[in-house]
Formats: structure tokens, C-alpha cells, sequence
């Protein structure tokens, strides 16, 4: 079914988002305000929220890292009984809503902040991802030695199914101290043992540099959950793209690969 975005009304000011970034710039601290807005079902809403931010002083990048930050909740609070192709559906607006923010680090202009906008529309018609909403894992069952749950990961993607379970052990691990660094490490080499897709190593890379900027608070663990989480749920594969380098590996050590009998 073909899904319409909503006509918005700017009241014209539309064409003028950049004159609203010059005025009190950074002095904008409201984003826990405004994430619940985002999450809700009204785009109307949505919009002049945005646009009241950005009035208010917030900048381009700050607006777009906290859209960014709405659209990995879609994908933290995924409801497994959703269609399995949906999970897609909530990890293109994440991917692109971060692709904006790193751009507008760059080049702050008026046309990618334009692409803020769309990405919070993206997440409003995602909203139905998140009904009812997987529940966040909380600060709870921390452990005294959180490098053994980190060991517990492997096998726990051996299985599938196990996408709560992941978040869970993901959040538990960073609230009772592991180090960051060493998670995302772990996370990788799990994806590189599966038959990886683009999207898979587009929601890694993306909740990697979202977290680069967000480090150690709730919203960075949010989004690390959120990554593994999507993991978890592509988890395990056939595993049949490591053959491919271990051949290559054999043949540049000279080895034969087919002797006659």
C-alpha cells in the first residue's frame, strides 16, 4: 500500500531556515522536549517543532542529531511481531537521518537541513513500527565483571530469535561499565562471520558514528541496542561469504585447492 507524506503548512517561513539558525545560535537545549514529539502522530506538530527549534536557536547539526536519535528509537523499540521485511522500514530512516547529520557537520545548508525534515516525516510514518513498543532495556541486573557478558554474544547470535535478548545483554554490559570500544568490536567481528547485507553494515556504521557523538549517555546506548538489536534479527546467516576469503587466503599462500585423485 502506498503511503502519502502530509502536506505541511510552513506559514511561510519555509523558504527562510537559515535566517532562523543565525538568530541566538546554540543557545537551544530543549531536545528531551522534543523527541517525544517526533515520536507522536501529528506531522503538523512535528514540523513546527522543528521550526520553533531552530527559532529558538537550535542549530543545523543539533536539530538533525536529534532526529537522527529518533529514528534509531524506531528501530531500539522494534516490535518483533512485525513483519520481518519491516525491519527495513525502520532502518532506512535511521541510515539517511544520519547520513543528513554528518553532512550537515560538514556543510551546514540550508538544502540538507531541508533533508532534517524529511527524515522526521520518515520516522511519523514509521510510527506503526512501534505499536506497542518493544520496551527499552533499563540501568538493572548490572554485573560486577561485564567482560563475561560480552563473551556471552557470540553464542547468544548463534541462535535466532534472540533480538531482545541481545538488546538486553548490550544494555547490561554498558551499564555496569564495559567498555564501549570493546562492545562495538565484538559487534563488528559478528557481523563480518554473517553473509552481511548493505544494510547491515549501513546500521553499524551508523550507530557507530552516532554513537562516536553521543558516547556514554542513555541515548548512546540507546542507539548501540538498536544496532544490535537489527544484528540480532539478520542473525545467524548461512555464514558462506568467509569461504570466499578463506579460498583467497589459500590461493595467495600458494595452496592447492583441487587435487586429482
Amino acid at each position: 500500500m502506498k503511503v502519502s507524506r502530509p502536506v505541511l503548512k510552513t506559514n511561510g517561513v519555509g523558504d527562510n531556515l537559515v535566517e532562523f539558525t543565525k538568530s541566538q545560535r546554540g543557545t537551544w537545549s530543549n531536545s528531551e522536549q522534543l523527541i517525544p514529539i517526533l515520536l507522536g502522530e501529528d506531522p503538523q506538530a512535528i514540523a513546527d517543532s522543528l521550526l520553533n527549534a531552530l527559532q529558538a536557536g537550535c542549530t543545523e547539526e543539533q536539530l538533525a542529531s536529534v532526529v537522527t536519535y529518533t529514528a534509531a528509537l524506531r528501530v531500539a523499540r522494534f516490535n518483533t511481531n512485525n513483519d520481518f521485511g519491516d525491519w527495513n522500514s525502520a532502518h532506512h530512516p535511521f541510515t539517511f537521518a544520519n547520513a543528513v547529520h554528518q553532512g550537515l557537520r560538514r556543510v551546514p545548508t540550508v538544502e540538507l537541513l531541508r533533508g532534517v525534515f524529511d527524515a522526521a516525516m520518515s520516522v511519523y510514518l514509521n510510527r506503526f513500527l512501534n505499536v506497542p513498543p518493544a520496551r527499552l532495556p533499563e540501568a538493572k541486573d548490572s554485573v560486577s565483571n561485564p567482560e563475561e557478558l560480552l563473551q556471552q554474544l557470540p553464542d547468544l547470535l548463534n541462535r535466532q530469535q534472540q533480538v531482545n535478548q541481545t538488546g538486553q545483554l548490550v544494555a547490561n554490559y554498558l551499564y555496569s561499565g564495559g567498555k564501549p570500544e570493546r562492545l562495538m568490536a565484538m559487534l563488528g567481528k559478528m557481523m563480518l562471520r554473517e553473509n552481511r547485507d548493505f544494510h547491515v553494515i549501513q546500521e553499524i556504521e551508523a550507530a557507530f558514528r552516532q554513537y562516536s557523538l553521543l558516547t556514554d549517555t542513555p541515548a548512546g546506548i540507546h542507539v548501540l541496542v538498536a544496532a544490535a538489536r537489527y544484528l540480532a534479527a539478520h542473525s545467524p546467516t548461512m555464514r558462506s561469504q568467509a569461504q570466499t576469503y578463506q579460498i583467497a587466503s589459500r590461493l595467495h599462500k600458494g595452496d592447492r585447492l583441487f587435487e586429482e585423485s
